[in-house]
Order: C-alpha cells, then structure tokens, then sequence
C-alpha cells in the first residue's frame, strides 16, 4: 500500500486531494497545525519535528498543500510568512530525500510579477512583488535544492472546500444589491478538485520538475462573479471598477498581479494530460454547494 503524507490536509487543496485518492489502495498521513480525527499535528517550520515523522511513517510521496496564503496578512507578517512559505518547503524536501520519497509543492502565480501580455510559461523569470511571491518563490528554490525527486505545481485563484472567493460572492449576494468587484486583474480559475486530477496524474510518474497547473482559458475577477451569480440564479449586479479604484475604496497591503495567467506549457509538452477549461469546473463545483 502506497503512503502518502499531506501537510495542510484540511485546506481546501488538502481535502481535494484525499478525495481524489478515495477510491485507491492508499494510505494517507494526514497533517495539519492542530490534531484532529485521524490528523497528526504538524509544524512544518520545525525541521526535527518533520524528520521525526518522516522517519517514522517513510511515506513514499510527500504533497505539501500547507502555506501562508494570507496575501494581505504575510506583508506584516514577513517572519511568519518566510517560515511557513520557504522552511517549510525546505524541511519536507530534506525530510522527502532522507526517505526516498516524491516532493510534490504547491506554488503559485504571484512568483511572477503580473504585468505581463502573454502567458507565463515555465521558463519565464520569476520577480514576485509581494511578500506572499516573495516566500513562496524563496520555497520553490528550497523544494529545487533540497528534493531529489520533486514536482513543483503553480496554480492561481483557487476554490475548494472551504473558504474561497466562490463562497465569499455567494454570501454577498444574499444582502447586496450589487457587488463591486476589479475588472484589470486578468488570471484563470482554478478548481482545487482540478488542481488534484493534475497532482494524482503525475504523483506516480517520474516526469519531475515545475508545471503550471491552472485551468484553461482567463477571465476577471468581475465577469468570474458574474458567472458565479448566473449558475446561482442570483440578481445581484456587478459594478466594474479597476484595481485603483478599488483600492481606494478597501485600502489593501499588498500589490494583486494585473496578470495572472499561466499556461500550463509544460504539462501539454510532456504529457497528454489537460484541465479542464475554467467554466466547466464552475459547473461541476457550483453542483456541490447549497444556495
């Protein structure tokens, strides 16, 4: 039976994955900031306390679905950020080559800098402008210096079970009106279901390196809302305004990239494997929720 170690596993990406294994002959170590049914407490910041579990379970792959994405929260928490976003990756890509087993990371978007006109592929430079980028980019070199066997996977405006941007519009629209949402931040919706079909696909292959894993096609944030309320049957309206705009209104820490859009170049140049286009994801995930 196959071992498998999860850190972070009650995020939204943590919970896809496990569903996305249920039906296969898997053994999951379940780990989060606090113990729980059948979930050890893990402080991925600790290097001892990593190695200790490791050393003891010897899971044969080890997906890190843990981080700090708080993107507003890590400008004034840079230490806190840097730990879990960058020594974490570290210590489990230690931990993962002690063993022998596959480093799968979950990166993201903000790595790059978010002014581009074109998608980014794998082989563009990186230059992450916030403190999120900024740690998470310094976890990816770890993951690359420290992890024998790895698999980077950056996603972008991800939704899932449990607190997201999906369920945040849904809420609004029960007491508002309207809704006033960016219409320049241009990036590609991503199902955390999706996010986990690519991960199982690739975990038992030995096709390493970084991959763009977002789902097809782009759209922004406010015709993404819109779509949101046409599946919910909602009336409320969208009121279009641009990041400045914006930011005058809700004063925010940290710079959103313009241009978050990843092509998954990689994935197409070595596999045959393709996500799902943005909208179809939308469909499958607006059929589990009640509104």
């Amino acid at each position: 039976m196959k071992k498998i170690l999860v850190t972070g596993c009650n995020g939204q990406l943590g919970r896809a994955i496990r569903g996305e294994y249920e039906n296969e002959d898997v053994e999951f170590i379940n780990t989060d900031v606090v113990e729980g049914d059948g979930i050890v407490a893990l402080d991925i910041t600790d290097v001892e306390a990593v190695l200790k579990l490791v050393r003891e379970t010897k899971p044969e792959v080890i997906i890190n679905c843990a981080a700090h994405t708080n993107v507003d929260a890590c400008e004034k928490q840079w230490d806190l950020a840097y730990k879990i976003n960058a020594i974490g990756p570290r210590n489990l890509s230690i931990a993962a080559s002690e063993v022998g087993a596959k480093m799968i990371h979950v990166s993201t978007d903000y790595v790059f800098e978010g002014n581009g006109t074109r998608p980014y592929t794998e082989f563009d430079e990186i230059n992450p402008v916030s403190a999120y980028g900024k740690t998470k980019a310094e976890g990816e070199k770890f993951v690359k210096e420290f992890a024998k066997k790895y698999f980077i996977f950056r996603t972008a405006w991800l939704y899932g079970d449990g607190k997201n941007f999906v369920k945040t519009m849904l809420r609004l629209s029960e007491t508002h009106e309207e809704v006033t949402v960016v219409e320049d931040q241009k990036g590609s919706p991503t199902s955390a279901v999706e996010l986990a079909r690519a991960i199982h696909h690739f975990e038992p292959t030995e096709n390493y390196g970084v991959f763009h894993a977002t789902c097809e096609g782009d759209t922004n944030w406010a015709v993404f809302t819109e779509e949101i309320f046409k599946r919910a049957g909602k009336q409320t309206r969208v009121k279009h305004v641009t990041s400045e705009q914006y930011a005058e209104m809700n004063p925010a820490s940290a710079k959103r990239p313009a241009y978050s859009i990843l092509e998954n170049y990689m994935m197409k140049l070595t596999s045959d494997y393709r996500m799902a286009d943005w909208q179809t994801a939308l469909d499958e995930y607006m059929k589990t929720l009640e509104f």
